[in-house]
C-alpha cells in the first residue's frame, strides 16, 4: 500500500523514485534535495519512496520531507524500484539511491534531456563520460575494474553507447518502462533496463554527475561486489545468445573444418602427420559447435516469445519441417558413408579393415548422423516454443 499521492493542479511531469531499506541517516536530505530541485526548476513532480521493510523510521522521515511511500514486501533493489515506479504518476521517472551518494539537485539536467524526447537518460559517474568520483565514493575494484569492464562489455555485446552501466541515477519515460517488462528483483535490475532499452531501440543520452561518499553511518552498502558482479555478467549472457552460444559455436565449427581439411588428406604439420585422431577431435569440436548454434537458435526464439527480447523475424520464419528435412538429409548422408564401409567389410568377408582409410568415412558419417539427429530434435523443440500462447490474446501463435 502507499500514502496518498501529492495533490497537483497539473499533471505530474516527473516522479523521483528512491528504493529504501533502513536509510534514516540519509533519506531526509535526499528527499529534501529532490523536492527543492523540482521546485526551483519549475518541475511539477513527486518523490516516491519504495520502502523495502525499513525499521529505523525511514518512512516517517521521508514523509516529513515531502515524499509519499510505497510498501514493498518483496526484498531486493529491483523489486523496490519496480513497485515504486509502478505506483508513480509522472510522465518521466528518475530513480536514484537514498544513501546521499547521488546529488538530487542535479535533477534539472536529466529533465532537460528527457524533454528532448530521449527515452532514457543515464547518469555517468566515470571520467570517460565526463563524470566525477569523489575520494572515498567508490571502492577501488568497482572504479577501476568492475564498472569499466562491465560497461565495456555492454558496448561490445549490445552496441549500447553507455559509459557507466551500473550508475543507479537515471531518468526515463514511463512508457519505456512499461514496454520493457523488467523482471530482475536484485541489483541487476539497473543493467537489465539498459540492455533491454538497447534491444528495443530506445534513444539514449548521458548526463555527467558527481558521485559522493555514501552518507550512511548505521550500515554499509547493500551492494555485494562479487555476488552482484556475477549476477550482472550472467544477465549479459542470458540476453546475448549471440555471444553465449552462437559465436563460440561458430569458432568450434571453424576449428572442425580446419581439422578435417588437414586430417582427410593426412597433411603434415611441423613433421607430424595429422590422421584419424585429428579427425576425431575435429568431429568433437564440430558436434559441440553445432550444439551451441542450436542452443543459440532455441534461446533466441524463447527470449522473443517471452518478451525478454524483441522477436527476430528470420527465426520466426524457420519451420519445424525445414529443420527436420535438414536433419534427415544430414543423417542420410552419414548413413550412406557408414554403409559404404559396411559394404566393403562385407565384400572382404568381414575380415580386417584398413582403419586409416575406413575411419575417414566412418568418423564423418557418425558425425553427420549425430548432427542430423540433433537438428531434428532441436527443430521439434523450436516447434514447442512457437506453440506458446500470446499473453494478450490467449490464442495459439
Amino acid at each position: 500500500m502507499s500514502d496518498e499521492p501529492i495533490a497537483a493542479t497539473q499533471p505530474i511531469e516527473l516522479s523521483v523514485v528512491m528504493p529504501c531499506l533502513n536509510e534514516a541517516d540519509t533519506v531526509g536530505v535526499c528527499v529534501k534535495k529532490a523536492v527543492l530541485a523540482m521546485r526551483e526548476a519549475g518541475i511539477c513532480g513527486e518523490v516516491v519512496l519504495a520502502d523495502n521493510g525499513s525499521t529505523d523510521g525511514s518512512k516517517k522521515i521521508a514523509v516529513e520531507n515531502g515524499a509519499r511511500t510505497v510498501d514493498v514486501p518483496q526484498r531486493g533493489y529491483g523489486a523496490a524500484l519496480m513497485h515504486g515506479i509502478e505506483a508513480s504518476y509522472g510522465k518521466y521517472v528518475l530513480m536514484g539511491d537514498a544513501d546521499d551518494s547521488y546529488d538530487f539537485l542535479e535533477i534539472p539536467a536529466f529533465i532537460d534531456e528527457l524533454r528532448k524526447d530521449y527515452d532514457l537518460v543515464q547518469g555517468c559517474r566515470l571520467p570517460r563520460g565526463g563524470g566525477t568520483v569523489l575520494p572515498g565514493a567508490m571502492p577501488f575494484l568497482h572504479r577501476w575494474f568492475g564498472n569499466p569492464v562491465l560497461s565495456w562489455l555492454v558496448r561490445l555485446m549490445f552496441k549500447i553507447p553507455i559509459n557507466d552501466v551500473y550508475c543507479g541515477m537515471r531518468g526515463f519515460k514511463r512508457t519505456l518502462y512499461d514496454r520493457l517488462d523488467l523482471r530482475s528483483p536484485g541489483m541487476e535490475f539497473a543493467t537489465e533496463m539498459i540492455i533491454k532499452s538497447g534491444l528495443h531501440g530506445a534513444t539514449m543520452s548521458q548526463v555527467p554527475i558527481t558521485l559522493h561518499p555514501d552518507g550512511r553511518q548505521e550500515h554499509g552498502p547493500h551492494l555485494r561486489t562479487f555476488r552482484d558482479g556475477w549476477r550482472t555478467l550472467r544477465l549479459f549472457l542470458v540476453f546475448s545468445p549471440k555471444w553465449t552460444f552462437f559465436l563460440p559455436g561458430l569458432a568450434l565449427i571453424l576449428l572442425a573444418c580446419v581439422g578435417y581439411a588437414l586430417a582427410i588428406p593426412q597433411v603434415r604439420v611441423f613433421g607430424a602427420a595429422l590422421d584419424v585422431h585429428t579427425l576425431l577431435i575435429a568431429s568433437l569440436a564440430g558436434l559441440l559447435g553445432w550444439q551451441c548454434v542450436l542452443l543459440a537458435t532455441l534461446s533466441r526464439i524463447f527470449a522473443g516469445r517471452e518478451g525478454m527480447m524483441p522477436k527476430q523475424e528470420k527465426l520466426e520464419t524457420l519451420t519445424v519441417e525445414k529443420g527436420i528435412v535438414f536433419g534427415i538429409v544430414a543423417a542420410t548422408v552419414g548413413v550412406v558413408m557408414i554403409g559404404t564401409i559396411v559394404f566393403r567389410w562385407w565384400q572382404s568377408d568381414f575380415g580386417e579393415l584398413k582403419y586409416p582409410v575406413t575411419m575417414r568415412f566412418v568418423v564423418p558419417g557418425v558425425t553427420l548422423v549425430a548432427i542430423g539427429f540433433q537438428t531434428a530434435m532441436a527443430s521439434l523443440m523450436a516447434g514447442v516454443l512457437k506453440m506458446q500462447r500470446s499473453r494478450d490474446t490467449d490464442v495459439p501463435q
